[in-house]
């Protein structure tokens, strides 16, 4: 019964996250999250992980709109403490490069302040009027393309599916679950009667 219980856990778990990824699949710069399962001696246990597969990269032609291609991330809010790959910016009332929501862009040097002139080019340095003015701080392998967008690198057909299969599996091990828990029950009631 351990077993069948470890099992519709794990089937909720990927359940979860491929809800999750299907409700992400129109979200800018997410990536897909990886549910694998791990046989144990205590039952089955799902394990999710970062799928690296970049999305697809579409252009925008609004020269604050910046893709990653590599691994990277940009950082926002005040300590850079929150990372996103979706880099649909705009200035702030500040001039400051910033998200929807308000959050600030980080660079190597704090926050990233741009005038309307611009430009950023692909190794993350900014430049206005032919200077320096600061940089994006990228980890190695990890280019900018700027007037685009990286889509979600979720596949909603293959998402779907997953679904679909969690939901059988989970249901499978429910009734597995229900079968055994009869028949001890019967086994119990019948050395009952039997006395």
């Amino acid at each position: 019964m351990d077993w069948m219980a470890s099992a519709m856990r794990a089937a909720q778990a990927q359940l979860d996250t491929a809800t999750h990824n299907l409700a992400n699949v129109a979200s800018d710069g997410y990536r897909r999250i990886h549910s694998s399962l791990t046989l144990t001696p205590e039952g089955l246990t799902a394990h999710e992980s970062p799928d690296p597969t970049q999305g697809g990269i579409r252009e925008t032609g609004r020269p604050l709109d910046l893709a990653l291609l590599g691994p990277g991330t940009f950082r926002l809010g005040r300590h850079g403490t929150v990372e996103t790959r979706n880099g649909a910016f705009q200035r702030d009332r500040d001039g400051y490069l910033a998200d929807q929501q308000g959050r600030r862009v980080q660079g190597v040097s704090g926050p990233i302040r741009v005038s309307e002139t611009a430009v950023i080019g692909s190794d993350g340095t900014i430049r206005d009027a032919g200077r320096v003015v600061g940089a994006l701080s990228l980890p190695a392998g990890t280019t900018v393309r700027s007037g685009a967008l990286e889509s979600s690198s979720v596949d909603a057909i293959g998402e779907t599916l997953a679904i679909l299969t969690s939901q059988r599996a989970f249901e499978t091990a429910q009734k597995t679950y229900g079968a055994i828990d009869a028949a001890r029950d019967k086994a119990v009631n019948d050395v009952g009667r039997l006395k």
